[in-house]
């Protein structure tokens, strides 16, 4: 069995394995910091660490979806990866699947992002009538934009 933390990136489900999320909260206030790519909303206090806060939405190229737009409260997952922490925004609740491995199948090869060098989709889990594409956190961002997270 596997534990997934699943979540909506426009009009898609997407997936996080929930060991490599820290805690998801309510968003809190957000500051821009300058010179940084613009998937980084910026950087907010979480529990007293300042940590970046991203937007997959625009990391991805996924058009919003517009049903949501208005959406005034967010939630971020925190992911703490060895050397970095971010926080990933979603707009709705996200919510826990407990999902047998044989569930998850391998993402076609030319589903993969060829400018990174790591493949970042772990699969796609198929229950009931729903695909969810499930993530792979740590293969998100190359190391060149981890050097342009904001150090705090």
């Amino acid at each position: 069995m596997v534990h997934l933390i699943v979540f909506r990136l426009g009009t898609e489900e997407y997936a996080i394995r929930i060991d490599q999320v820290k805690e998801v909260t309510v968003t809190p206030g957000i500051t821009r910091m300058p010179r940084t790519p613009d998937f980084v909303k910026g950087v907010a206090n979480i529990r007293g660490d300042i940590i970046a806060i991203i937007d997959l939405e625009k990391r991805f190229n996924i058009r919003p979806n517009p049903e949501k737009a208005e959406l005034t409260t967010s939630y971020t997952l925190v992911v703490e990866a060895d050397d970095y922490s971010i926080g990933v925004d979603v707009k709705e609740v996200p919510q826990s699947l407990n999902l047998a491995l044989t569930k998850i199948d391998k993402a076609p090869s030319f589903l993969q992002d060829v400018s990174v060098s790591e493949n970042f989709i772990e699969g796609i889990a198929k229950t009931d009538n729903r695909l969810i594409i499930v993530l792979d956190m740590h293969k998100i961002l190359t190391q060149d934009e981890v050097s342009q997270l904001p150090n705090l």
